[in-house]
């Protein structure tokens, strides 16, 4: 049987009493943002999925094919009975291709969509019933509340993907000293971080052929109706996806087809036609400064693996002393 805890989060400096009151906040900024935790409610999840198959989203079969070629010696740096804890876990199909390799003795799915991950989980218990799971459904993204039902020895915090590129770079430091914070005494990281490259092929990752980031893009309009109550007309807007190098991040944007207002209990907005909602960014690092932020956060004796071309790397990092805390 499959364990679903729900465990309530503060964000870091600005305190909601709910969701709808962060994406009211956002959505009254000078420059309206919707955070992209929203992106992954159930529809955003499986629409996720389908933009991992996608010809030009290369970061999922690029890391898998590090994972492919390197997962034994990942495996082998890690040591076999790791307490495994898949930050973002959707639909939980990296971390089982690893278990084979990497042998825990619990795994612990984290991800804001609650009732997708325990499906995920569910199925996944079938195959390999050895294995301890446990669900936990939490915006891991401001806090890290680890019940404890999760084992404290071993832990190899998992997040894959790149997505450390969605937070802005103090709060990635910030993120992962709260992830070295959790990993006790004998704790590490395994994290996939996507590296910089030309611009076109970005572009393309971001705003696919078929429409597919797009949909998924539009979604969040569609989940904030859902939360806020708000009245967003999803036709009325539409998607762009490009790579800032000012920024070196790809940004997502929404753009208004048009002028109009957009109300929610207890408020409205009034947007101008190509006004922009900015939904995501993916911040695209070179290796040498995806060590130092690691590094920086508290992690030790690096090993990385990359793809032929250098278009991604994992990482495997050690729980070293806190900055400033003598060994």
């Amino acid at each position: 049987m499959i364990n679903l805890m729900l465990m309530p989060c503060t964000p870091e400096t600005t305190t909601y009493a709910t969701a709808a009151d962060e994406l009211a906040a956002g959505l009254m900024l000078d420059g309206a943002t919707i955070s992209p935790k929203f992106l992954y409610d159930a529809l955003g999840s499986k629409l996720f999925e389908a933009i991992c198959e996608l010809p030009e989203y290369y970061p999922t079969r690029t890391e898998a094919g590090i994972f492919e070629q390197h997962g034994a010696a990942m495996a082998r740096a890690a040591g076999s009975g790791t307490t495994l804890i898949d930050l973002g876990a959707g639909n939980c199909a990296k971390a089982a291709s690893l278990f084979p390799l990497l042998q825990p003795r619990q795994y612990v799915a984290i991800d804001i969509s609650a009732d997708f991950v325990t499906d995920a989980l569910n199925r996944l218990q079938q195959r390999f019933p050895d294995i301890g799971m446990l669900a936990l459904g939490v915006d891991f993204s401001s806090e890290l509340p680890l019940p404890p039902s999760v084992r404290s020895e071993q832990r190899l915090f998992f997040y894959p993907g790149s997505s450390i590129g969605n937070f802005a770079p103090d709060a990635a430091l910030a993120f992962l000293q709260r992830v070295h914070a959790a990993c006790g005494t004998d704790g590490a990281i395994l994290i996939g971080i996507d590296l910089e490259k030309d611009h076109a092929v970005l572009d393309a990752a971001y705003d696919d052929a078929l429409g597919v980031t797009g949909a998924f893009n539009l979604n969040i309009l569609r989940h904030a109706n859902a939360v806020l109550g708000s009245d967003f007309d999803v036709r009325q807007w539409r998607h762009e996806g490009f790579f800032n190098p000012a920024l070196s991040r790809v940004e997502m944007h929404l753009t208004a087809r048009c002028a109009q207002t957009v109300r929610w209990p207890g408020g409205a907005r009034r947007f101008n036609e190509g006004e922009r909602i900015h939904t995501e960014n993916s911040y695209k690092y070179r290796e040498a400064h995806a060590v130092d932020l690691l590094a920086r956060a508290g992690f030790v004796d690096a090993q990385v693996w990359t793809d032929p071309e250098h278009w991604f790397a994992v990482i495997y990092a050690k729980a070293g002393a806190a900055p400033g805390v003598a060994l």
